[in-house]
């Protein structure tokens, strides 16, 4: 046995007492996912753009700023993004936190083996420094040498992702070959599900005011701290979609445990309208902060990345879900839904701000996109319809579909 399965193996039958739960015969863990090639499978088609080249010098505006000028990626935020359970089938992969293939973050091979954001980007910077290289255990100490620059924390509020902010600055400013001042950066921040979550738990605490706070004063501070930065936060998305994702498995039985505000209520009752309700005024206060140029300076912005906004879960031809997309305690995606998920955010990274796609049935596929020719760059002025003409589409890997959810643990 090796190391690593060895290590696994530790941890994984610590499982049962964690849960409470009995693992039954089809819970069995298969060691063979960890190994060395639990990624082969078939690969995508490359990915190419007309114009993959660096700006002539490095820019000085964040609005000319090209796929190929960033140096640095990163992420933030809970669960979804350290990718928990995104390569395993079984209750017992849960507490892996496959952040290598992580939608935003994640380094595993190229693009054709796992299309992640980082791996998109590195088909234009091969030198990108910060994609995650490796998976890790939930709960045990990391090195940035197993994360790379996935700052999220499985279970994190957004009370806590201040705290994730300040050490990706420090790990910034420490890091060797990283440019502090000059170096541009992609910054991912998905968080907020998780307040939801608890919100029947503590209402004052994981209210709409607080979660703007939070969010304001984690901006606030990436402003202020970090130069030559351009911060993607996803909007949260519409959770209620989460209760039709169900198994008759053990895994699926502790979505009550992550997540019971959202799934212990009856389907009617005022319980569950209320989360709905906070739902919706979590992404509308939101989208209220982000919009103008209240985070938006000359090195500096912060764009708000709708594509999932008022996403429904992927269905079958015959109308059911398709669990293909969720891990085997129906909360976390699976890698095929990592991809989907890197493959929109790409997508409105180059879409300006007023005609950035929304994927509203997230069976119906798309086309990954290029930058135009007539618009390089990453948009990031915010409020102002851009006068560059409409977005083409380059036909390479058509979206099977742009998933929803979230996460928690």
């Amino acid at each position: 046995m090796s190391k690593t399965s060895a290590k696994a193996e530790r941890l994984l039958v610590q499982i049962p007492a964690q849960t409470g739960y009995t693992l039954r015969e089809e819970d069995i863990f298969n060691q063979d996912i960890f190994g060395p090639d639990f990624l082969r499978r078939p690969l995508h088609p490359l990915f190419h753009c007309p114009d993959m080249s660096p700006s002539p010098t490095v820019p000085t505006s964040v609005e000319y700023v090209k796929a190929a000028d960033v140096k640095v990626i990163a992420a933030l935020g809970d669960s979804l993004t350290t990718a928990i359970g995104a390569n395993g089938s079984t209750i017992l992969s849960i507490p892996f936190e496959f952040r290598h293939v992580s939608w935003s973050i994640g380094g595993y091979g190229t693009y054709q083996n796992v299309i992640t954001l980082a791996n998109i980007f590195k088909l234009f910077n091969p030198k990108l420094l910060g994609p995650s290289p490796v998976w890790t255990f939930n709960g045990v100490p990391t090195t940035v040498n197993e994360t790379g620059f996935n700052f999220a924390v499985t279970g994190h509020n957004t009370l806590n992702v201040s705290d994730q902010i300040r050490h990706m600055i420090d790990t910034f400013r420490s890091y060797p070959g990283l440019n502090y001042d000059e170096d541009w950066k992609v910054v991912t921040m998905l968080i907020g599900m998780n307040d939801i979550c608890d919100y029947c738990k503590d209402k004052t605490l994981f209210s709409p005011d607080n979660f703007i706070q939070h969010m304001t004063e984690a901006l606030d501070l990436m402003m202020n701290e970090i130069p030559r930065t351009i911060v993607n936060v996803v909007q949260i998305l519409s959770m209620k979609p989460l209760r039709q994702v169900q198994r008759p498995t053990l895994g699926c039985q502790l979505q009550k445990r992550f997540c019971s505000c959202l799934v212990r209520p009856e389907e009617n009752s005022a319980e569950l309208a209320e989360l709905v309700e906070m739902n919706v005024e979590f992404q509308r206060r939101l989208k209220k902060l982000l919009h103008g140029d209240r985070f938006f300076k000359k090195d500096f912005a912060v764009v708000l990345q709708p594509y999932l906004e008022t996403a429904r879960p992927p269905r079958l031809p015959d109308g059911t879900i398709d669990v293909s997309f969720f891990t085997a305690d129906c909360f976390h995606f699976t890698i095929k839904g990592h991809e989907e998920l890197a493959k929109g955010l790409w997508n409105n990274m180059f879409q300006p701000d007023g005609g950035k796609q929304a994927i509203t049935t997230l069976s119906e596929p798309i086309n990954l996109i290029c930058p135009t020719k007539e618009h390089p760059y990453i948009y990031t002025r915010p409020g102002v319809e851009s006068s560059a003409p409409t977005l083409k589409h380059f036909s390479v890997v058509p979206m099977l579909s742009v998933f929803v959810l979230f996460n928690y643990l």
